[in-house]
């Protein structure tokens, strides 16, 4: 009959997405080479037997990629979105000493692109089938007239299982132990909204070079925790330097004490540049200034505790005084 819309007409191509789902598929099949869900993946919810923990113990977490996307898009950089995606929310599951088990994406677009998604998932399946997580579900929304059509909006979820005795209790941590800190690969997903700032105030102080340096993806800590657990040494607590930078996301693991570090100097390509134009202070607070993971351990833990993955270096020591102050080597 004349005059009637379809759901395509307005926008929406439900027949598109439910082919995308096969599309992935193989993607999907990388991230279960050792885990399997428990059921075929495509169901309504995903399942995950848990038999083989005695005592488990689930820990959840959630996270984006931030403003970093406006320049990860205008880039074509959408592997990197996807393995940020992935590293943001598996690397707080990591903290904890959980296994990451499960993950889901949200994308948000304005009209389905099966090339620019099946990018994406292609940078997480990387992420997840390097960390032993499953890409277990997600939900890809067709929003015309919400989401703009240069935008696409992400989110991402992970679930993860420990044994209770195996998890990491921030409650042990002493005047006297250690801080291990481990290299970031870049300025990772947080901090992004003052880089903007600077780019648009001082674009051309920057190369390409130097932003390329600079939007390389998150790095996944699965190595370092994975060989920490191999060597025996368990951790007395874990932090994921995100957002505060290091004095935040490591004063939230302690009470009563805290920490005087001094950290080698950032040596990302071009990244000068960008702190030279950002306080002093305010730097420490926004960046991970080099140091995307601390691991705090017992002194008689050190030496095996730098051998844990590449970039470890003792960076401090817990002391009475509240809070944490870091200052650069030689500065």
């Amino acid at each position: 009959m004349a005059g009637k819309l379809t759901y395509q007409q307005a926008g929406v191509d439900t027949r598109k997405a439910a082919a995308l789902v096969g599309d992935i598929k193989t993607h999907v099949a990388r991230t279960q080479a050792n885990r399997k869900l428990f059921g075929a993946f495509g169901l309504f919810a995903a399942c995950y037997d848990l038999s083989s923990y005695q005592e488990p113990v689930m820990m959840t977490g959630c996270d984006g990629v931030g403003t970093k996307l406006e320049l990860l898009l205008e880039h074509d950089l959408l592997e990197t979105a996807g393995k940020d995606l992935v590293a943001m929310s598996v690397n707080d599951i990591l903290t904890t000493g959980g296994d990451p088990l499960l993950f889901l994406d949200y994308i948000g677009i304005a009209a389905l692109n099966e090339e620019k998604i099946t990018r994406l998932i292609g940078g997480m399946a990387d992420y997840l089938e390097a960390c032993n997580c499953i890409l277990a579900g997600g939900e890809t929304a067709e929003m015309p007239g919400i989401v703009p059509v240069d935008v696409i909006e992400l989110s991402g979820f992970c679930i993860g299982c420990a044994e209770k005795s195996d998890l990491i209790d921030p409650t042990t941590v002493k005047v006297g132990d250690v801080l291990i800190g481990y290299a970031s690969d870049s300025i990772h997903a947080n901090g992004w909204s003052l880089v903007r700032r600077v780019l648009k105030d001082h674009a051309p102080d920057v190369t390409e070079e130097e932003l390329a340096a600079w939007l390389q993806p998150t790095r996944l800590y699965h190595d370092v925790v994975n060989d920490l657990k191999a060597s025996g040494v368990k951790p007395k607590a874990m932090s994921h330097i995100t957002g505060g930078g290091l004095p935040e996301n490591l004063e939230r693991l302690f009470v009563g004490m805290g920490a005087d570090l001094e950290i080698p100097k950032w040596e990302l390509p071009g990244i000068d540049k960008l702190l030279a134009h950002v306080d002093a202070e305010d730097r420490f607070h926004t960046f991970n200034m080099g140091i995307g993971w601390v691991a705090i351990v017992a002194e008689s833990d050190v030496e095996t505790a730098l051998k844990a993955g590449p970039g470890g270096t003792i960076i401090g020591r817990m002391v009475d005084a509240e809070g944490v102050r870091v200052k650069v080597r030689g500065e």
